[in-house]
């Protein structure tokens, strides 16, 4: 059981270390995923980079509104 707790805690400590990124680093979440796609042969681009950028920072927010109810709830 104390194994379980400290994977969880683990896992959300890595997810509220990506939202950071999200909202501080949009753009190279955002160039990430664009690389990732060109490996599996798909090519994306955002048509606002304005709204990519403020969907990305909200994104990391809600990510770490999600984190946090997690570890409420683990503890």
């Amino acid at each position: 059981m104390i194994l379980l707790y400290l994977i969880l805690i683990l896992f959300s400590l890595v997810a509220l270390l990506m939202s950071f990124f999200f909202i501080f680093k949009p753009e190279f979440v955002i160039e990430l995923q664009r690389r990732f796609y060109a490996q599996i042969n798909w090519k994306i681009e955002p048509i606002s980079m304005q709204k990519e950028l403020r969907n990305t920072r909200i994104m990391g927010f809600m990510l770490i509104i999600l984190v946090l109810t997690t570890l409420l709830f683990i503890f």
